[in-house]
């Protein structure tokens, strides 16, 4: 059945940092939600863009030359193969756009910030 989704009930049904959940897929490419603070480790998608959609808190994305700071309703597209890496000083919801084979911690070793694959909310 097609019908709207409420992202806040969304954000609610999970509270662990760094784990992605599946909020729809369209055309190949996963809408995941995910709740972050801290930092995440340095990474790149060889193959892929990353779209970062900031719907609560502060979200910064940061680059070996410069950091860019996220508010609420604002977004960045990190190109394929730039390194990056992704932090929050205090809680933050964001929603990631990129296709549904992409694996969140891009060439970086697998670690507790690997999410499993094709978790839903």
């Amino acid at each position: 059945m097609i019908q709207a989704v409420d992202l806040a009930d969304k954000f609610s049904t999970f509270h662990e940092p760094w784990r992605p959940r599946i909020a729809a897929q369209l055309n190949g490419q996963d809408v995941r939600l995910v709740k972050v603070q801290g930092l995440f480790p340095w990474h790149r998608h060889a193959d892929a863009d990353e779209m970062f959609l900031v719907w609560k808190g502060r979200f910064r994305v940061e680059f070996r030359d410069r950091i860019v700071t996220l508010e609420p309703g604002q977004f960045l597209v990190v190109p394929r193969g730039v390194e990056h890496r992704t932090g929050a000083d205090e809680m933050a919801e964001v929603l990631v756009f990129e296709p549904s084979e992409v694996v969140n911690t891009g060439d970086a070793p697998v670690s507790e910030y690997t999410a499993p694959a094709g978790v839903a909310v």
